[in-house]
């Protein structure tokens, strides 16, 4: 059984070990890793990264950035429910509110290393990596190295981010508690365990330190290198499902893939059925007072049902024996009304015409700087001179720029480490650069 003392730990990668900040001090530990996150680089370039809808001009919708703050509020609200009702689980020290702001936390951060152009930057990566014309880059590396590349995953990038690349850089990163890196740790497993659908939370990169957060948190080992999620990870993943399954309908609507009449009766199954919500919207002025109206029942009723269920499985979780989804556990208006919003998703919104037109500009996009950093990294290894071309292309990178002497695979980390950071905009202007397209 995975021990509540442990699985909140304050202790911090590359940090002496230390006891709970007293409350009097304005700041827990936990509310610390909050503040840490909000004031990062890659947190703020979030702003400018897809959520769904790539390069839109329309201000109402969604980004990374604005997803990922409206996930937390919601995580917030998940973890205060759970907390409270477990009072006599958790250790005396540890409050509600840590524990909100634990989940908070990690939801803050669970986009933190997704690319530019959402997940078709994730396939445009994968992509170029797998095309056999580019084999001859890796024929020194390890099979773990390559599948790492060949599989870029965002959420194993946000790992690197937060424990490498941010503020102390490679020596501890944000240097979050361990209870935080463990409550985004979604798939705490690297790639050799990813499955088809390409998942997992650590590149072999980072090996060590996810070694480090189970070790500290007493994450029991499922197989060779997999161990189980944080039982807070399962709040996280949640709050994210609720907020994209609710919200991508509204921008939907926002930018006129779908009308309102089919959404309205999705979100009032969700809510439950609720005849005061029905006359308050029939009062309501606006489409977007309506749907605020909606978004705001459906999310709350999604939080409390959400909360039960936790409460229902928090002995499995311990045991490390989930291995379901909380809204899968949820009475059957959620899990239906979630399922089919989703589904709703993924037939009006996901294969409009205009996304997927600039889903296939932002493959060509990322060839452009793939080509042109990596060969240029590649050559930095193996060229005894290194082309002119090649080394202002290197020049490009700055502080992430690789040295001569580092094993390809870390060079490439450190590329990726580069296009991944950058925003939609960024990458586009660079792409037409370095393409000679630009001005």
């Amino acid at each position: 059984m995975m021990d509540w003392n442990q699985l909140l730990s304050a202790n911090r990668i590359g940090a002496e070990p230390h006891i709970l900040t007293s409350p009097e001090s304005g700041r827990s530990d936990f509310h610390k890793d909050h503040d840490r996150i909000v004031f990062s680089s890659p947190f703020r370039r979030m702003g400018r990264k897809t959520q769904v809808h790539p390069m839109t001009e329309n201000d109402h919708v969604h980004t990374r950035l604005t997803h990922s703050i409206e996930v937390s509020c919601v995580g917030r609200s998940l973890g205060l429910l759970v907390a409270r009702r477990l009072a006599g689980e958790l250790p005396a020290d540890i409050t509600p509110y840590d524990i909100g702001a634990i989940v908070q936390a990690a939801c803050l951060a669970h986009d933190i290393g997704n690319p530019p152009f959402g997940h078709a930057g994730e396939y445009a990566i994968r992509d170029w990596f797998r095309r056999d014309e580019h084999a001859y880059l890796f024929q020194n590396l390890t099979p773990e190295e390559r599948r790492d590349l060949q599989t870029f995953e965002g959420n194993a990038q946000g790992f690197r981010v937060v424990t490498q690349l941010e503020n102390h850089r490679f020596d501890g990163g944000m240097r979050l508690t361990f209870a935080t890196l463990g409550a985004t740790l979604k798939y705490p497993w690297t790639c050799e365990h990813a499955g088809d659908k390409g998942k997992f939370s650590c590149f072999q990169s980072e090996k060590l330190l996810l070694e480090q957060t189970v070790a500290e948190l007493g994450l029991p080992e499922l197989a060779p290198g997999k161990w189980a999620r944080h039982p807070l990870s399962y709040l996280m993943e949640a709050s994210d499902d609720i907020c994209y399954a609710v919200l991508d309908l509204e921008d939907g609507i926002e930018i006129g893939m779908l009308p309102y009449e089919t959404v309205e009766p999705l979100l009032l199954k969700i809510c439950g059925g609720n005849e005061l919500l029905q006359m308050e919207l029939a009062a309501a002025p606006s489409l977007r007072r309506k749907m605020a109206l909606l978004r705001g029942k459906a999310i709350d009723r999604c939080v409390r049902e959400v909360a039960e269920a936790f409460v229902n499985q928090h002995r499995r979780m311990l045991a490390g024996s989930y291995q379901g989804d909380l809204l899968n556990d949820c009475p059957g208006f959620i899990r239906e009304g979630i399922a089919q919003a989703k589904q709703l998703a993924r037939d009006r919104i996901f294969n409009a015409r205009h996304k997927v037109e600039v889903e296939v500009g932002a493959f060509t996009c990322l060839d452009i700087l793939l080509d042109a950093f990596c060969n240029a990294a590649y050559q930095l290894k193996v060229s005894p001179q290194m082309p002119f071309r090649m080394q202002r292309i290197l020049d490009l990178m700055e502080y992430n720029a690789p040295r001569k002497e580092w094993p390809l695979y870390q060079t490439y980390r450190r590329v990726l480490d580069f296009i991944g950071g950058m925003t939609d905009n960024y990458a586009t202007y660079l792409a037409q650069q370095v393409g000679g397209m630009g001005r």
